[in-house]
């Protein structure tokens, strides 16, 4: 995929029971590319506690957010409610089909079946969670094994630390080569570079 135009917003979804690295390891890499603003939103503006018991403050409502070009919704313990939030859910669908990128980190893409952001498209998820976050939504072909997926607009990621991999290669895909080697460089990161390799994925059976 060649790249695509600059895009500067990313609005991060954020929630009871999200995943700590989940939404900090994207925000690091994101971070170091200039003039790229990062949003933490969650359904109300304020203090949000993630699965590890640290509170986040969300600068804003989902419903104050304005024209992101990128939407990233991390996993958590606390997916299991917002996949049944129909009103949160609504306005996630609405306003990803919206956004230029689409993506999720760990179980992070339940919520986006559950929206219907992935129909007709190719997804992943967590491993130790597979099982369950495969058997939503509708018309989804879920890759097992994958470190990350990338559809058209639409990226997913494994678990956890995977949603770096899947961010670095995002950052290549729109800033470029040399924006993607100056964030790896920075934060002394080494990203995998083959969405296929994924070595938990024997560890878990899909089914």
């Amino acid at each position: 995929m060649g790249e695509l135009p600059l895009k500067r917003r990313v609005a991060i979804i954020i929630f009871e029971g999200f995943e700590v690295l989940d939404v900090f390891g994207p925000i690091e890499l994101f971070s170091k590319i200039p003039d790229v603003r990062i949003d933490l939103v969650a359904e109300r503006a304020g203090s949000v506690r993630s699965a590890q018991g640290v509170e986040v403050i969300a600068e804003l409502g989902c419903h104050d957010l304005e024209d992101p070009d990128i939407i990233l919704v991390p996993g958590g313990i606390g997916v299991r409610k917002l996949v049944g939030d129909s009103s949160f859910l609504s306005w996630l669908s609405d306003i990803g089909e919206q956004c230029q990128i689409v993506a999720s980190v760990c179980t992070g893409s339940a919520v986006l079946a559950a929206a219907g952001l992935l129909e007709g498209r190719r997804a992943t998820s967590n491993k130790l969670a597979f099982k369950w976050v495969s058997s939503l939504g509708n018309d989804i072909t879920w890759e097992h094994q994958a470190r990350w997926v990338e559809d058209g607009n639409r990226w997913s990621s494994a678990g956890v630390a995977a949603g770096m991999d899947m961010t670095a290669a995002l950052i290549r895909c729109i800033f470029g080569q040399k924006a993607y080697m100056e964030v790896s460089k920075c934060v002394e990161y080494q990203p995998q570079i083959d969405s296929t390799i994924d070595p938990f994925a024997r560890l878990y059976s899909p089914d």
